[in-house]
């Protein structure tokens, strides 16, 4: 099975423009972000997908691959896509340019369940252990079901106990570990991220500004993986 990393970087952003070449400890962010892609040791290739010639320059200087991608693309998906649509792969995993502490066996992970053909889309969950994670908006929350397939994402405390009006229950339900965070990060079959990157924008993806939602919405499954990451 031919795997492909495929790491989205913009320099442009509202909060932090030019976040993928600030200097951390000596190396730029997108620098170390490759590098734990690379120590994952699965990938035939590891591309970077970018809009900007600064961005470009500085991954050419470390010698990684890169690629130029039109600035009208409207999220990594989409970059993701646009690169796979000239580099032929199985598998693509879509890496954000600002995860420079990724696990390596977190990716490995991701690439694993698709020798099963009927995943077409695995993304990353993760125990929620504190209390400030459980009730932060931007921590993005998600339900599974049992074969760890999610039912959704929110960002929203969820589940929700009906009859509870504090969060003493919430915490109870905490401690028996029932609630995840999600991570970021994606690996898609070819046909479907294809497939994911032509779809409008879903009337849930909208509400809570959480892309993924476009893929429940239109009836797809997405398998999770639990980490420690």
């Amino acid at each position: 099975m031919k795997l492909l990393c495929i790491i989205p970087a913009r320099y442009s952003s509202k909060r932090f423009p030019g976040k993928p070449i600030v200097s951390i400890n000596g190396s730029p962010m997108i620098q170390w972000v490759y590098n734990r892609a690379y120590a994952a040791n699965i990938f035939t290739d590891i591309i970077i997908a970018t809009d900007d010639q600064r961005i470009y320059d500085v991954v050419k200087s470390f010698n990684a691959s890169a690629m130029m991608t039109p600035s009208d693309l409207h999220s990594g998906t989409d970059r993701t896509a646009y690169v796979a649509n000239l580099n032929t792969a199985d598998v693509y995993v879509n890496l954000q340019g600002d995860e420079p502490l990724i696990s390596p066996r977190l990716l490995v992970g991701l690439c694993k369940p698709f020798n099963d053909s009927n995943v077409v889309v695995t993304t990353a969950i993760k125990k929620i252990r504190s209390e400030q994670e459980l009730i932060n908006s931007n921590t993005v929350k998600v339900v599974i079901d049992n074969n760890k397939d999610a039912l959704y994402f929110s960002r929203s405390i969820i589940p929700f106990l009906r009859d509870k009006n504090d969060h003493s229950a919430n915490f109870k339900l905490f401690q028996l570990n029932t609630f995840y965070k999600h991570i970021g990060v994606y690996a898609y079959s070819r046909e479907f991220l294809s497939l994911i990157s032509r779809l409008p924008q879903s009337n849930l993806e909208k509400a809570e500004k959480l892309e993924q939602l476009r893929i429940l919405e239109n009836g797809y499954k997405i398998r999770t993986i639990e980490t420690d990451y």
